[in-house]
């Protein structure tokens, strides 16, 4: 089949190669031109492991294709997807320009039946939107388009960053929204080859789609507030969540996924999709109680490391020099969107100190992001982060900051103390090396 894709970020770039991956001819449009003459390169503009060779590959086979041309793009495919970013407004609710953008673009240059896929995050009730602005586009161009048939369907996507290849060739469940069982088979095409073993297409209303999408991620970051409340809980009472977490991922009707506790979540998705459903709740009169709460444990959480810093300093860290390990939002990517990093490393400056800071993948994102600093030092890796400083803060947990060299430790730093805000070491190991140590809701 031939696929047009608008938008070549994260969500666009994966969709393409793993479509392309299994033959369809796929085009993706972008805006922007350094992007596009990246991609033309052969470059990938963002870290997904795996997304670099599958670019490649398919772009060598004649199967992908990129292009700032939009007419180019609808010519094309007679499926498109829109792959748009659609960030918060300053109330929360999703900006949804760049959807519209496209829609009306589609609406100027299709000249046969076309459907129209949101693959984009959007509020309920965006498929109209955009249904209207295609309408919209077609009257203008008056009788050469009136006999252009087109429809809207909702896809939305469930790809977790640093896994997304693995979550889109093998995913539990690809949604549809659309009003028309025959678009539904179409774009059941589209996907066959990743559901061959297992049929886990779910076909439904427009709408239901459209929540589906905020509720999964809404809820995942609940159990991710929620445990580190406990976590809190835990360390005010003397009990230690790790072993509170065992307790209750034994159950399986909880699980072990999303309840380890930690110093918030970040990214791309949760914070602006809890925002959004947020927003969605109260313009339909509805005050979502759960939902604001999990906003406030998260802000609250991403707080904790810098108040345990302050403690164990007796609130005066002017001219100290902390040691950073981790700078993206999670392992396996280099998206700090709304990473509890920033608010660290921010609030460690707002008190005078300075931050010597070491990530694998993210060091680039983090300059396009502070540039230079003299209170910030880009480090090649974690142990030049720890030559002459004060404290180790790990807020990360990529695997090679699992296992650390004490002695190393030691002779490296000014005064030895760790703050572990993803709890990958061991409290007991600590105490009898004599290292002060703060972790997550442990003693």
């Amino acid at each position: 089949m031939k696929i047009t894709i608008f938008g070549s970020g994260y969500v666009g770039l994966v969709t393409g190669a793993c479509l392309a991956d299994m033959g369809h001819n796929i085009m993706c449009v972008d805006t922007n031109e350094d992007k596009v003459a990246m991609l033309k390169r052969g470059e990938t503009p963002i870290f997904e492991p795996g997304l670099d060779r599958k670019l490649k590959y398919n772009a060598d086979g004649g199967r992908l294709h990129f292009t700032t041309d939009a007419a180019e793009g609808i010519k094309h495919g007679a499926v498109i997807f829109i792959a748009v970013g659609t960030p918060p407004d300053e109330d929360g609710s999703a900006d949804l320009s760049a959807v519209l953008a496209v829609a009306n673009t589609v609406g100027e240059h299709i000249t046969r039946h076309t459907i129209v896929i949101n693959k984009s995050t959007v509020p309920v009730g965006s498929a109209d939107l955009v249904r209207d602005k295609v309408q919209a586009a077609l009257n203008a161009r008056g009788n050469e388009a009136k006999d252009i048939t087109f429809d809207v369907a909702s896809n939305p996507e469930f790809l977790r960053e640093g896994n997304a290849i693995k979550d889109f060739e093998s995913p539990d469940r690809i949604i549809i929204g659309t009003q028309s069982h025959d678009t539904a088979e179409i774009i059941r095409d589209v996907y066959r080859p990743f559901i061959r073993k297992n049929d886990r297409f779910i076909e439904m209303d427009i709408r239901s789609a459209e929540l589906t999408k905020y509720a999964a991620n809404a809820m995942l970051a609940t159990k991710i507030s929620f445990m580190n409340e406990i976590a809190n809980i835990a360390e005010s009472v003397g009990a230690d969540v790790e072993n509170v977490r065992l307790g209750i991922g034994s159950d399986s009707r909880i699980g072990y996924e999303f309840i380890y506790p930690g110093v918030g979540y970040g990214g791309s998705c949760f914070p602006k999709d809890v925002k959004a459903l947020k927003n969605i709740a109260g313009k339909a009169g509805i005050n979502p109680h759960i939902i604001a709460s999990v906003e406030n444990v998260n802000d609250n959480q991403k707080t904790l490391l810098p108040r345990k810093i302050m403690t164990h300093f007796e609130g005066d860290i002017k001219g100290k020099t902390f040691a950073l390990w981790g700078l993206a939002f999670k392992p396996n990517t280099d998206d700090m969107r709304e990473a509890p990093a920033r608010v660290v490393m921010e609030a460690l400056w707002a008190q005078g100190a300075k931050v010597k800071a070491y990530d694998p993948q993210a060091m680039e994102e983090c300059k396009r992001i502070y540039g230079e600093r003299a209170d910030l030092t880009y480090e090649k890796d974690a142990l030049s982060c720890l030559n002459g400083a004060d404290a180790l803060i790990v807020v990360t947990e990529w695997k090679e900051f699992r296992a650390v060299d004490i002695e190393d430790l030691n002779d490296r730093m000014a005064s030895p103390v760790i703050f572990d805000g993803r709890n990958i070491y061991d409290p007991k190991a600590m105490k009898r090396l004599g290292i002060p140590y703060y972790s997550v809701g442990r003693r």
